[in-house]
C-alpha cells in the first residue's frame, strides 16, 4: 500500500467519522473538510457513507463504555422560562450518564398527590 491510498483511507474515515459521531449533513462534513484543505464534494463524503458508514456506525456502538456495577439516581429542580422542571439522571460509579429523564413539576407533583390518594382510598375500603 502506497503513502497516497493510506492518506486517502484517513481522509474517507475522518469525513465518516465526522458524519456519524457528530450527526452532521454531508455539506457540514465537506465544508469541515475544505477548512482542513480537502476538496471533495458532499456527493463523495454521501458516497462513502453508504459504502463503509454501517460498519463505522457499528463499531462506534461497540466502543460506548459499559455500565459499572452500582450506579444512583440525581434528582434537581431547574428553572426553564420560569417554570420548575425536575430532571433525573441515572449515574455509575464512573461517572457516566446511563438515562435522563425530565418533567414539569407541577406535572410531577399532580401525578403524584394523585397515586397518594389513590393507594390511602384502597388501604381504607380493605380495612375491616
Amino acid at each position: 500500500m502506497t503513502k497516497v491510498s493510506a492518506s486517502r483511507l484517513r481522509i474517507i474515515g475522518h469525513a465518516v467519522w465526522l458524519y456519524f459521531r457528530f450527526s452532521l449533513s454531508f455539506r457540514d462534513v465537506e465544508e469541515l473538510l475544505v477548512q482542513r484543505g480537502i476538496v471533495v464534494t458532499y456527493e463523495t463524503v454521501r458516497q462513502w457513507c453508504l459504502k463503509f458508514g454501517q460498519l463505522y456506525a457499528h463499531e462506534l456502538r461497540h466502543r460506548r463504555p459499559r455500565c459499572g456495577d452500582t450506579w444512583h439516581m440525581d434528582e434537581i429542580m431547574l428553572p426553564i422560562r420560569g417554570q420548575k422542571h425536575i430532571l433525573w439522571r441515572a449515574v455509575d460509579q464512573d461517572g457516566n450518564v446511563l438515562d435522563m429523564r425530565g418533567r414539569r413539576a407541577d406535572a410531577t407533583k399532580k401525578r403524584r398527590n394523585a397515586s397518594s390518594a389513590s393507594c390511602s382510598r384502597d388501604s381504607n375500603r380493605f380495612r375491616a
